[in-house]
């Protein structure tokens, strides 16, 4: 989600550098994936680095919107079938992979369409948050040399110290003062035991990468940040997407969490909810309503 270049000034969501409408995605899909021709074409959602379109009722279509994505969705198309089959819920494993064409310059792909909508609309359930910890779980397996890395994902968060204290210092210019807990909580996630057994992650786990259904998980979708490094990074969801105390505290129990992992994830997600409020109060309020309801369970944890 996060450009790699220092935060001069408050960035909210990057400006997309193609033009994508259906038209394009329709004129790719005759000249690459002729079979999908008849299926029906409709404007999804667009994130910070891919735009969505549904195709038909089973499939959707995921392109990059910026060049800084367009390698992020070769990850994808390379590791998350793997993924997939190791997984206990439901995950986009791309289907067919497209290529540069018809003036679109990156590679896109066609992936299934999971029912649900985002965590951020449909809370999970408290009992959810077992079920996501095993999921995390079967996730974090030791991945191979040639997995992707992220500098700006599973790494040590001395490494993303500075751009968050910068974050801080910009939301306090707009008053918006971060609570003595919060603070305290990102200190002693800096001191922290470092992770010695780097992980895969999705990198990217918040509430808008989740999908539920009637309180029920049905998907995690956005992988475009997946790579080998600290699994605290993706333990920091805990704290986006579940209200309640004790449904937080059987989590942890659950992954197995021991106590400088837990603080790192906590850093992590102290990391998570200034980026996503400090942006989102540029120009995504349902950015910003996400950090402001991790740093209220961060908070309310460190009482």
């Amino acid at each position: 989600m996060e450009s790699p270049r220092k935060l001069a000034v408050s960035s909210g969501t990057p400006v997309a550098e193609v033009h994508i409408d259906e038209s394009l995605v329709r004129t790719l899909i005759q000249a690459q994936h002729p079979t999908f021709a008849g299926l029906d074409i409709s404007a999804i959602d667009a994130g910070w680095d891919n735009a969505i379109f549904r195709l038909g009722r089973e499939f959707c279509v995921r392109l990059p919107r910026r060049a800084a994505a367009a390698e992020l969705i070769r990850h994808e198309q390379e590791w998350l079938p793997q993924v997939a089959r190791r997984v206990p819920i439901p995950v986009p494993s791309p289907l067919y992979a497209g290529v540069p064409g018809c003036g679109y310059p990156w590679f896109w792909s066609i992936v299934p369409w999971i029912r649900g909508e985002t965590a951020d609309v449909i809370a999970p359930a408290p009992d959810q948050a077992v079920r996501l910890a095993g999921f995390l779980r079967a996730l974090h397996v030791k991945a191979p040399q040639e997995a992707p890395f992220n500098p700006w994902r599973g790494v040590p968060l001395r490494s993303r110290a500075a751009s968050v204290e910068e974050r801080f210092e910009r939301l306090a210019k707009r008053n918006v003062l971060l609570p003595t807990r919060i603070l305290s909580t990102w200190r002693s996630a800096l001191r922290a035991g470092e992770n010695t057994f780097p992980t895969w992650i999705h990198g990217d786990l918040h509430p808008r990468n989740v999908l539920a259904q009637d309180g029920t998980i049905t998907g995690i979708i956005d992988w475009g940040d997946i790579s080998s490094g600290d699994p605290a990074t993706d333990l920091a969801a805990v704290w986006m997407l579940f209200t309640d105390s004790i449904a937080r505290e059987r989590a942890l129990l659950e992954y197995g969490a021991d106590a400088d992992t837990v603080l790192r994830a906590k850093g992590w997600a102290v990391l998570f909810a200034v980026m996503l409020l400090d942006s989102g109060l540029q120009d995504h309020p349902r950015h910003a309503a996400i950090g402001q309801a991790a740093l209220r369970q961060l908070r309310e944890d460190n009482a």
